[in-house]
């Protein structure tokens, strides 16, 4: 028996190239050289820096977290800004840990304002040995009220502007983050091609207030008396991360490489935010929770799939999703679905029929004697909301039925007259 070669893990992103496509995020865990190290040491492949601009004074405290369904920080909240450490410590730390790991990418973010505070911020990155640098043109809270952070990303022309003086001082690849904050991803994205960037990451986090203190009546995370709204981060942005890369990525007028970021937790999420674009990921958030250490079974997980679908670079990964994203008025009317429920996996909870009786389509039925309900087939409109509740896996299937008309979307039904199949469940 012949053994299968190892996959090639290695990334490039816009020209900057790291040993696999896991980098850790702009953020506490890449605050400082014995973090970058010790988290190269652990397996990922590179690092973002915590931006560096003018050092700021944080706040106490800084950090919050949504507990949903006793899942602890499903989603999490930051009011934490830029370094708070002088700029002298993070450039010689940078150039040790350059100097010390060659082949891994560290890639320095940065945010200041004027001009010329761009040009020599950028020159001292450079000096650093640092294989590429990331604007930061996202933090929605803190630096934005500064004319920084999403007050330039939110601006198309301050983020072509600002991109074109940083390509003009800089002689190693230029990223741009971009905001989610804005409602269409595309014209930032861009811009920041105008600009002349080397490529974009995405998304920084989204504006939020993570939740109150219903006894001492203030939002969190509370600063004395007070709170303010937060950068929202973590497993729950993971959707709306990954709409805004395929945004991207399927925009034939864009074409720069995208590093992407949000609610990663696995490589299961790695391999999703790829093959929707994606030729790097950061991670943040799940560090903060568990450790530089998830890095290891995300390794393990991304190269036994690439193994088990024949992928043998991440190159050949990027962007196969992007064909399957598509409008609404693209999508067949008339490709349709059932629930098929396996009885002997059955454990008779019934969340299924309460979700279908009160929130969908009522068309799940107990049956005395039977743990499994009975699906009314010419009421089920396929719409999943069974499956997504069932607490056992691969219980319940949504199976295509053969129904007997042609494929025809809404554009064609408008355009072409093509019959659409009736409708089923009109109460």
């Amino acid at each position: 028996m012949v053994e299968r070669k190892s996959p090639d893990l290695t990334s490039n992103t816009g020209g900057i190239v790291s040993p696999n496509p896991f980098w850790l995020a702009s953020a506490p865990p890449a605050n400082s050289g014995g973090q970058v190290q010790r988290a190269f040491d652990a397996g990922w492949g590179g690092a973002v820096w915590k931006t560096l601009g003018q050092p700021i004074q944080n706040v106490s405290s800084r950090f919050g977290g949504m507990h949903a369904r006793g899942v602890r920080a499903v989603g999490f909240n930051n009011i934490e800004l830029i370094t708070d450490r002088p700029l002298e410590t993070n450039f010689r730390e940078i150039y040790e840990t350059k100097k010390k790991y060659p082949k891994h990418a560290v890639i320095v973010s940065l945010m200041v304002e004027t001009r010329e505070e761009w040009k020599d911020i950028i020159k001292r990155s450079i000096d650093t040995g640092a294989d590429g640098l990331e604007l930061n043109f996202g933090c929605p809270h803190g630096m934005c009220e500064r004319g920084m952070g999403s007050a330039v990303g939110q601006e198309p022309k301050v983020n072509q502007e600002i991109t074109s003086w940083a390509v003009e001082y800089s002689s190693i690849p230029v990223l741009v983050k971009l905001t989610p904050n804005v409602s269409d991803i595309r014209p930032h994205g861009m811009a920041a091609k105008r600009g002349g960037a080397h490529g974009v990451s995405l998304i920084n986090t989204i504006k939020s207030i993570i939740s109150v203190d219903i006894d001492r009546v203030v939002p969190e995370p509370r600063v004395g008396a007070l709170s303010t709204n937060g950068g929202y981060c973590g497993a729950a942005v993971k959707p709306i991360a990954l709409h805004m890369v395929g945004a991207l990525a399927r925009d034939e007028r864009f074409g720069l490489p995208i590093s992407g970021i949000g609610g990663i937790s696995n490589w299961r999420d790695a391999v999703e935010f790829i093959l929707l674009g994606s030729s790097s990921v950061q991670v943040c958030t799940e560090v903060m929770l568990r450790g530089y250490r998830i890095v290891e079974d995300m390794l393990e997980g991304l190269t036994e799939y690439m193994r088990t679908h024949d992928f043998a670079t991440i190159d050949q990964m990027v962007g196969r999703a992007v064909p399957g994203f598509s409008e609404w008025g693209d999508l067949d009317l008339n490709y349709e679905t059932v629930a098929k429920i396996d009885a002997d996996k059955c454990i008779g909870c019934q969340l299924c029929v309460t979700a279908c009786h009160d929130g969908a389509h009522q068309c799940l039925h107990p049956v005395a004697g039977q743990k499994a309900p009975r699906v009314d087939e010419s009421e089920c409109v396929g719409c999943n909301l069974c499956k997504i509740v069932c607490p056992v896996e691969s219980c319940i299937s949504m199976v295509p039925v053969d129904n007997g008309f042609a494929p025809a979307t809404w554009n064609q039904f408008v355009s072409e007259g093509k019959t659409l199949r009736p409708k089923k469940g009109a109460h």
